[in-house]
């Protein structure tokens, strides 16, 4: 099966990790990824995690990864001609995934994957959509007094986080003091283990 990725950060790099070395490795391809380039205005990092105070190794981690593995890298803008066709002539995916990604993707995007198109948002405990929807979830849980939170798995759609959720991770507790970035780090590798116990499903191998 043909996987793509569009993800940057922790959330980006552990995802993209457990498809290049989790138990499902030999079944599927990672054929392309797409990554933010924070230095770009349409990646609009005044409002996501590139606002905070980050390293220069945080910015390319998912890109250098990617790289390291013969993988393709698109960092420019993807509502393009040419990144359509890339995506479509080139890494042509069975299945997308998503985590923590600068640009909203289109339906020409969406309905292109015959297994879908999935992300992994924060949420909280509750009901499915989320309040923390949006571009900085960690951020306005800090601001309600969550102390536990989730990474919710959902189909994709033209709106922020409101596609249908298909499973969650369990409770991620939120400690005292914590910074965004902090959560970014402690929650990432709880998605790669949500995708662990997913991805079978995704492409349709479970009984």
């Amino acid at each position: 099966m043909r996987v793509a990725v569009f993800g940057s950060f922790y959330r980006g790099y552990y995802v993209l990790g457990e498809l290049l070395y989790g138990p499902c490795k030999d079944l599927i391809e990672v054929v392309g990824v797409a990554t933010d380039d924070p230095a770009q205005r349409y990646v609009n990092a005044k409002n996501r995690v590139w606002k905070y105070p980050h390293s220069q190794r945080e910015k390319i981690m998912v890109a250098d990864l990617a790289r390291n593995h013969g993988i393709p890298v698109y960092r420019e803008k993807i509502k393009t001609e040419n990144f359509y066709d890339i995506f479509e002539r080139k890494w042509k995916p069975d299945l997308c995934l998503m985590a923590t990604f600068g640009q909203l993707v289109n339906l020409r995007l969406i309905k292109f994957p015959q297994l879908g198109f999935y992300n992994f948002h924060p949420s909280d405990i509750g009901e499915w959509p989320s309040r923390y929807a949006g571009c900085n979830p960690f951020e306005a849980m800090f601001k309600q007094g969550e102390k536990i939170c989730t990474i919710t798995l959902h189909e994709v759609n033209e709106a922020f986080d409101q596609g249908s959720r298909v499973a969650c991770s369990d409770a991620i507790m939120i400690p005292p003091g914590v910074t965004v970035t902090d959560m970014h780090k402690i929650s990432s590798p709880v998605a790669a283990c949500l995708l662990r116990k997913m991805l079978p499903g995704l492409l349709g191998l479970s009984p």
